[in-house]
């Protein structure tokens, strides 16, 4: 009897898939975290055989990971648009393919990103799509440091709650572009691009990490295979 591949193995499988949709001369975008982290290292593969693109990583550290691949960098003092984005979710609305992204820090850079994108492919395992949308992780927003404790109350008051991300240390996480993070739970998110737009509005705010309408395809690793989820 075959053993079915386990999650690790089926989130490789996903970003395998993922990578496949790269093609010679596209301008990528690349994402943040482990999951894409294993399509960066997919496409580094094709690179040493031949594949010629140039890549906007979405963080420091994908930007290490792409150059030790031997993946070209590039920015959109080159490139205005990006043909296609790779990367990773925290959390999947099935029915519209919103996302909540920034667990790992990098939120503005990869709405950035996602935002200059022609497509957005975006690789999870199947835990990404459980329960009600915004009820598995919380909704993180990025904010100036300056008057940070403002913010939060401004937040507060749209009916969550609220807690300044600490890094290892204990001190603030501070993100790549030296700004804070509160990390926001709202419960069941019923509107998500209305919050989306009643969170950018309150002073202090950078971007949050409701990713409204961006993704074009969800590839979803899970106990029975890969299932792939297109925006219709």
């Amino acid at each position: 009897m075959t053993t079915p591949p386990d999650a690790a193995a089926l989130k490789r499988i996903a970003a395998e898939r993922a990578a496949e949709a790269v093609e010679d001369r596209m301008v990528l975008g690349l994402g943040t975290g482990s999951t894409a982290a294993l399509a960066v290292d997919a496409i580094g593969r094709r690179v040493r055989q031949g594949l010629d693109i140039v890549a906007i990583p979405t963080s420091e550290a994908t930007a290490a990971q792409a150059a030790a691949l031997g993946i070209r960098l590039a920015d959109f003092g080159d490139h205005r648009t990006i043909d296609l984005t790779i990367d990773g979710a925290d959390a999947v609305d099935r029915t519209g393919l919103h996302l909540i992204k920034g667990l790992g820090g990098a939120l503005l850079r990869e709405k950035i990103v996602a935002a200059a994108s022609k497509r957005m492919i975006v690789i999870v395992d199947d835990s990404k799509l459980t329960g009600a949308f915004g009820t598995r992780c919380p909704v993180p927003v990025e904010t100036t440091r300056f008057g940070w404790q403002s913010t939060e109350r401004l937040l507060t008051a749209l009916g969550c709650e609220t807690r300044l991300r600490l890094g290892a240390n204990g001190e603030p996480f501070v993100t790549d572009g030296g700004n804070f993070v509160i990390d926001c739970r709202f419960g069941a998110i019923d509107d998500p691009e209305a919050l989306a737009e009643e969170i950018k509005r309150l002073t202090g705010v950078v971007e949050s990490g409701l990713f409204v309408g961006l993704a074009t395809e969800v590839i979803i690793a899970g106990a029975g295979g890969v299932e792939v989820l297109r925006r219709v």
